[in-house]
């Protein structure tokens, strides 16, 4: 991971996904969290405030070293522990049928080996545990859905690898997940952006 991966695109993101109308979608996905939770592209630790009382531990997985720094202060402040666990989505440093919900907000897409990272999360999880998750991606307006494809290229240099075009419901039920719950919609801002998949899925 070079300086500006690193150092710049967690600054970067920390201000852009935060505030509004998206505390109001990491409130909701958060819902029902509970027990041994593991969150997946921790970043910033914009989604701690969020964590209810029910979940007893937060075991955090991020590539980006300055993402610790920023989230230090909402880590401090956070009633639930929070642990760091690693560093790569890819292949967890968790013990297989460990965790009862893993967390995953707008990270999907920038996971080089998304479909590897999704295998990963159904082996931590217990039988019968969630993935709850917000990605944006791929979207069914075949304007939008060009737009996307154009675009990616230039988005993977400026913004960590991020993929505007990845087909989080396709993903998940590849993968093996079974998605119980599901809403999409745009939020404010460019469309081609600003596509959003949000729910829940299970592991059997």
């Amino acid at each position: 991971m070079g300086f500006y991966t690193d150092q710049v695109v967690p600054r970067i993101t920390n201000v852009a996904l935060r505030g509004g109308e998206l505390d109001r979608i990491r409130g909701r996905v958060a819902s029902g969290l509970e027990g041994e939770v593991l969150e997946v592209g921790f970043g910033s630790g914009l989604n701690v405030p969020h964590y209810p009382r029910a979940v007893k531990r937060v075991q955090a997985v991020d590539p980006a070293t300055a993402g610790q720094k920023l989230a230090a202060r909402r880590v401090a402040a956070s009633p639930v522990p929070v642990e760091y666990a690693g560093l790569d989505g890819q292949a967890l440093q968790v013990a297989s049928a460990s965790i009862d919900h893993v967390l995953s907000t707008w990270t999907m897409c920038t996971i080089p080996d998304v479909e590897a990272a999704l295998l990963e999360m159904l082996r931590v999880l217990r039988p019968g545990g969630e993935l709850h998750f917000v990605e944006h991606g791929r979207s069914p307006d075949p304007g939008v859905a060009r737009w996307q494809d154009r675009l990616t290229p230039l988005q993977r240099r400026l913004f960590g690898g991020c993929h505007l075009n990845r087909p989080i419901d396709r993903l998940l039920s590849q993968s093996g997940f079974t998605v119980t719950r599901m809403d999409n919609f745009y939020v404010s801002g460019p469309k081609v952006t600003g596509y959003n998949f949000a729910g829940v899925a299970t592991k059997a």
